[in-house]
């Protein structure tokens, strides 16, 4: 399985989610620059841990049907909804199983909200996460440093610093962060140097 560190958080305003740019399978780095964070929706988004293909797939897939579903509801499709549409596509699949773990997030009607999912398609929610094979150390930063109240400054100093703590210690991590921050205003995205 690939390595990787994604990670989201949710702060008052919005939802946060990062990513680190390699690419590795065992010992090989595959790639030193690519991106790991994905609009699915225009007030939803996702980063993954893991193979990077599935991922794309998925998210296409994914992205499809939002839009078909807001199509005939007239209304942007909720975070949770997108998560269940990634659980159903994952769990369909589960005899040969997209080997990715994702997280998703998003701002649309209510608070901003974080799922995680594994492979097979159990879907978690959080006020923050983190997937892959960094994830103890991220998650380790995040335990200690989040709080309910947290601006967009804040949580993306907090999304760095768990990421670049992850990439100390994993040989699978590192070549530096991509941030997606999705809130009421819309989208941005952003890259940092490790």
């Amino acid at each position: 399985m690939p390595g990787a560190t994604a990670v989201g958080i949710t702060y008052n305003d919005g939802v946060l989610l990062a990513a680190e740019k390699r690419v590795s399978y065992g010992n090989f780095v595959v790639n030193k620059n690519t991106k790991k964070t994905f609009n699915v929706t225009d007030h939803v988004g996702a980063a993954c841990a893991g193979m990077v293909a599935d991922m794309q797939v998925l998210v296409r897939q994914v992205s499809a049907l939002s839009k078909i579903r807001k199509l005939e509801t007239r209304r942007n499709v909720e975070p949770n909804s997108v998560a269940k549409l990634m659980s159903v596509i994952m769990f369909e699949r589960r005899y040969f199983p997209l080997l990715t773990q994702v997280v998703v997030g998003g701002v649309t009607t209510g608070k901003p909200e974080i799922y995680t999912l594994d492979p097979l398609g159990s879907v978690l929610p959080d006020r923050y996460a983190a997937v892959g094979t960094g994830a103890e150390m991220a998650l380790g930063v995040m335990d200690a440093e989040f709080n309910e109240n947290l601006d967009e400054e804040k949580a993306t100093n907090l999304a760095l610093k768990s990421i670049r703590s992850s990439i100390q210690r994993d040989s699978a991590s590192g070549d530096g962060i991509d941030i997606l921050i999705i809130n009421k205003n819309g989208k941005s995205e952003n890259s940092y140097p490790v």
